[in-house]
């Protein structure tokens, strides 16, 4: 359920990051700018495995240690969300001008399925309301079984 209607996202979440490396005196690699490129052309979620084998579609050869690490620096800056749905690995999508929503998983067959609804963001605000916090993100996710249609 990403939202991205912005033609100029890709050069947003690369100042985003750039300026966060900056910020912690990393390196700027273009490794790891290759795995924020592809984390970005994911539509929806995909683990560590999926991303991998993108990253490595390129013309950079990257490792899982690089994979792994710029995966951490990802999270913490906010450009990435990390779910664990149930039993399943680590499953991530990207955050930036990510529409809020929530996750069903079917305990059947582990398909994971996203839907919104805009109570959701009425309950975050009345929760930061009544907290006085204000909330960077949120995961809301049921699990149970589709109904099957018996035709």
């Amino acid at each position: 359920m990403n939202e991205l209607n912005d033609d100029d996202i890709p050069a947003k979440v690369k100042a985003i990051f750039t300026e966060y490396l900056k910020k912690h005196n990393l390196r700027k690699t273009p490794e790891r700018y290759v795995i924020l490129d592809t984390v970005y052309s994911i539509d929806g979620h995909f683990d560590v495995e999926t991303l991998y084998n993108k990253v490595n579609g390129s013309k950079y050869r990257i490792c899982r240690a690089t994979l792994y690490n710029t995966i951490e620096l990802l999270l913490d800056c906010n450009l990435i969300i990390e779910h664990a749905f149930g039993k399943r690995k680590s499953q991530y999508e990207h955050s930036y001008k990510c529409k809020q929503h929530g996750h069903f998983v079917d305990l059947g067959s582990g398909e994971v399925t996203e839907y919104s609804d805009s109570r959701i963001q009425q309950i975050q605000k009345s929760v930061e309301e009544a907290l006085g916090v204000e909330i960077s993100y949120h995961s809301l996710t049921f699990y149970g079984y589709k109904k099957r249609n018996n035709i």
